[in-house]
């Protein structure tokens, strides 16, 4: 069988992104990609029609690779299928039991998706013949302990070689490592001198810089609302916003669209530091009310008016626009909504993003969940849209991870649960001093060390159709 030839691959992977990554490299190498979550149902898949070769992770939950593998090799039509796992390789036993299951070959992780390609390309290329001693019980001696394994000749040959030159591959990583260590020990110990001289040097750009992140940091400031209160005719909005360091990832705003239309939302870039805060500014120049060729939230109808674009629409356009591969692989959450200040109804996205808190007039607080990857991921990726129909008094929270991911000096979470608690409590209090209880909790909670990401919480109150 030509390597080049593409051929039907079954794969088991319990991570969502992993599995896309894969099935990405594999289809792009001409592949065709069946995807089961974990491996009862991937062997699921492999029943219905049987695929040329198989590649499973260990660890996932209903079936392990191993109970996989092992169900695999143990069915008559299925047995001759090469499988394929992915294993850490930590301790010497995972040889042992992917003996025992029937694995024919082993790919450490991490590992180039370019390498197991090419062990997948080898397996095909050599088809597994019925082995004559499959059925026989082996004595194995490893880590002082003796097992006996049902393996195939051909079976063990397979594992073992690719055993083999993973620890082979790994040394030379390691001979590699050791030999790019020496040199830079070399060039340090001859660059010591001059890093002496370029000292002051440093010190003073490295003051410079720092008189120019404070200054970035205004600007970044200056984008947010101007007020941390803001009535509209139909409601009122209270913010807070405490970036971990000098420069955020996060960034939020509010503004009216049209006449009868309000905007909210809360971005959070992944990392931290100026590369995060510039992707963050980035974005918020196509969060505009401001019809442009730039704004994603409004555009101009061909009569001149100007038209409010759907929430989902908004989510879709940023992740064709900020793909991460194209900025330094930083992604972002994106939580948006659109209340109609005449109606009340609100529609609404989240990529990636925690969900809305939406909080009745009797207190009851209710987590609106939506189930869609962070912008940036997959140019293929699909965003849902929610729409709530809002009551007089009835109150919305939007707010970054950093809200509920706020950790003690234990290392314990903030959580919903403690959310839900503090914006319960002040249901009663005006919308602007529950959000400023909620940021004091989230302070207090994280003391003596303060929160170690961004803290972005924006609130609105519906007060009825504006007039």
């Amino acid at each position: 069988m030509s390597s080049t030839q593409g051929v039907d691959i079954v794969i088991a992977e319990d991570s969502r992104i992993q599995a896309k990554i894969l099935e990405r490299r594999l289809t792009e190498a001409g592949h065709r990609v069946r995807w089961g979550a974990d491996g009862q149902a991937a062997l699921d898949l492999v029943r219905e029609q049987a695929p040329a070769i198989i590649v499973s992770d260990i660890e996932m939950p209903t079936m392990t690779g191993y109970e996989f593998c092992k169900a695999v090799k143990q069915d008559y039509e299925l047995r001759k299928i090469p499988f394929v796992l992915l294993s850490t390789l930590s301790d010497p036993l995972d040889i042992i039991k992917g003996l025992d299951a029937g694995a024919d070959n082993y790919v450490t992780k991490p590992y180039e998706p370019e390498y197991l390609i090419g062990r997948i390309h080898s397996l095909l290329e050599t088809p597994l013949a019925v082995d004559e001693g499959v059925d026989q019980t082996i004595d194995v001696a490893i880590a002082g302990q003796t097992f006996k394994v049902n393996a195939g000749r051909q079976q063990v040959l397979n594992l073992l070689v690719s055993t083999f030159e993973n620890a082979v591959a790994k040394n030379q990583e390691l001979i590699q490592a050791n030999q790019d260590l020496a040199t830079a020990k070399d060039q340090l110990e001859q660059n010591n001198q001059d890093l002496r001289d370029l000292n002051q040097k440093i010190a003073s750009a490295n003051d410079q810089m720092t008189r120019d992140l404070e200054a970035a940091a205004r600007v970044q400031r200056a984008l947010l609302p101007a007020e941390e209160t803001l009535q509209f005719d139909c409601g009122d909005v209270a913010w807070r916003y405490v970036p971990c360091h000098g420069l955020a990832g996060d960034f939020l705003n509010v503004f009216q669209l049209d006449e009868d239309h309000i905007g909210l939302f809360v971005v959070d870039v992944s990392g931290h530091g100026v590369p995060s805060s510039l992707l963050s500014v980035t974005v918020g120049r196509f969060l505009t009310p401001k019809a442009s060729d730039s704004s994603v939230l409004v555009r101009l109808r061909e009569d001149g008016s100007t038209e409010v674009v759907s929430p989902v629409e908004v989510a879709t356009e940023l992740n064709q626009q900020f793909q991460s591969q194209d900025f330094s692989e930083l992604y972002f959450t994106f939580i948006y909504c659109v209340v109609n200040s005449k109606t009340g109804e609100m529609r609404y996205t989240a990529s990636g993003h925690p969900p809305l808190l939406h909080v009745s007039t009797a207190g009851e607080a209710v987590f609106e969940t939506l189930h869609s990857l962070p912008v940036g991921f997959f140019p293929e990726a699909e965003y849902e849209e929610k729409t709530i129909q809002l009551q007089k008094g009835e109150r919305v929270y939007l707010y970054s991870d950093g809200v509920t991911e706020a950790m003690d000096k234990d290392l314990e979470q903030f959580g919903d649960d403690s959310l839900k608690e503090v914006i319960t409590l002040n249901r009663s209090r005006d919308l602007n001093a529950g959000v400023g209880e909620l940021l004091e909790s989230i302070q207090a909670w994280c003391e003596p060390n303060g929160p170690l990401d961004d803290v972005s919480i924006l609130g609105f109150e519906w007060r009825g159709p504006s007039s």
